[in-house]
C-alpha cells in the first residue's frame, strides 16, 4: 500500500501521551502509533453503523411478544451453536 506523508500539530499532553506509548514500547514510532489509531477509529466506525442498521432493521419489524428471558435463552442458544460459549 502506498504511503502519504503526512506533517501534524498535536498539544503537548498529546505529545506526552504519546512518547509515553513509544517508552513503553508498544509502538515502534509515531507512525506506528498515529496509523494502529487510524485504524482503530476505522473498525469501531463501521461497528456503530453496523449496530445502527441492525437497530434500524430491529425497529422496522415491529414489537417482540418473546419474553426478556426467551430472547436470553434464544441469544445463549445460537452464540452455543455458533461455538461462541
Amino acid at each position: 500500500m502506498a504511503m502519504v506523508k503526512k506533517s501534524i500539530t498535536v498539544t503537548e499532553h498529546q505529545e506526552q501521551w504519546m512518547q509515553h506509548q513509544l517508552a513503553s514500547g508498544n509502538y515502534a514510532s509515531d507512525s506506528e502509533l498515529l496509523r494502529d489509531l487510524i485504524r482503530k477509529e476505522q473498525m469501531r466506525t463501521n461497528e456503530v453503523e453496523v449496530i445502527r442498521q441492525e437497530l434500524i432493521k430491529a425497529e422496522k419489524s415491529g414489537f417482540s411478544v418473546r419474553s426478556t428471558e426467551d430472547i436470553v435463552n434464544a441469544v445463549i442458544t445460537r452464540k452455543q451453536a455458533n461455538g461462541g460459549l
